[in-house]
């Protein structure tokens, strides 16, 4: 069975059974509706996946992994931050007429720097440490740009990800300051694992391990039963992850150089409320 699966429930679980309401303070997310959001959390979640067991894709319900990949690209690879470059629609309640929202997540990633072997962004610095570089216990990314907050449509969520040589492999840390777990837990776990599975293969490595650091873990007062409900299914066998092992540079992947076999899931019908 999915060891995702196994993950999640028990994190949701510590959550519904342990977790803290925000019910007694003024929150900012609104439903649609203009009711106030109110969230159960628990505090400082860690998991641990290690990519050469099996690929973390959820079996409880379906995670659209060609739409995750997609937004990953958008990110790091167009490093763009105007929702015109995305083939979904996932961040259309945050962009302003023209499309973009603000200077956050691509925006930031494409920003060059300046350093003694010349000007870099983050992607392209991460991309020739880890070739050049493969000790280095500096070789990060970082999208909480204080400077620039007041310019985000939304405060990046996943900030920052940490990335360290092992041997031959390649293993990472994605801190994350909040995680909505019923909509994008295992969206951006799909997508991180993706991440580190091309950074390896683009540089001889192979993937190791991908920890994943949430500081807010929460499960919005709408979705409880609906994450109730879902983990009354039970786990099914993992698929098996495949990417194209034709691709040597990492602007050459699209969302179409991953694919999985066998990839088993519940069905799961019910239309889920996002709070902005």
């Amino acid at each position: 069975m999915s060891k995702a699966d196994l993950i999640y429930r028990e994190n949701c679980r510590a959550i519904l059974e342990h977790g803290v309401w925000d019910t007694d303070r003024e929150v900012r997310p609104r439903w649609d509706d203009g009711t106030p959001a109110h969230t159960v959390k628990a505090f400082g979640i860690v998991n641990r996946y290690d990519l050469r067991e099996e690929f973390p894709i959820m079996t409880l319900r379906r995670t659209f992994y060609r739409s995750c990949v997609d937004e990953l690209l958008w990110i790091w690879q167009k490093k763009s931050n105007n929702v015109r470059d995305l083939s979904s629609h996932i961040w259309d309640s945050w962009a302003d007429e023209n499309g973009s929202i603000g200077k956050a997540y691509g925006y930031q990633l494409g920003v060059k720097h300046q350093y003694r072997e010349g000007a870099f962004d983050q992607v392209d610095r991460v991309l020739y440490d880890l070739k050049h570089n493969p000790a280095s216990r500096r070789i990060l990314t970082n999208l909480y740009n204080f400077s620039d907050l007041h310019e985000m449509a939304l405060y990046p969520c996943a900030y920052s990800m940490t990335f360290n040589v092992s041997g031959n492999t390649l293993n990472a840390i994605l801190n994350q300051r909040s995680q909505d777990m019923l909509t994008a837990n295992n969206w951006n776990v799909v997508q991180y694992a993706v991440l580190v599975h091309m950074l390896a293969q683009v540089s001889g490595l192979e993937a190791g391990e991908l920890v994943h650091v949430i500081a807010d873990c929460h499960i919005y007062d709408r979705h409880v039963p609906l994450v109730e409900k879902m983990l009354e299914n039970e786990p099914l066998p993992a698929p098996k992850f495949c990417l194209d092992p034709n691709v040597t540079s990492f602007y050459d992947f699209t969302r179409d150089s991953v694919k999985f076999e066998n990839y088993q899931y519940h069905n799961f019908d019910a239309k889920i409320p996002v709070a902005v």
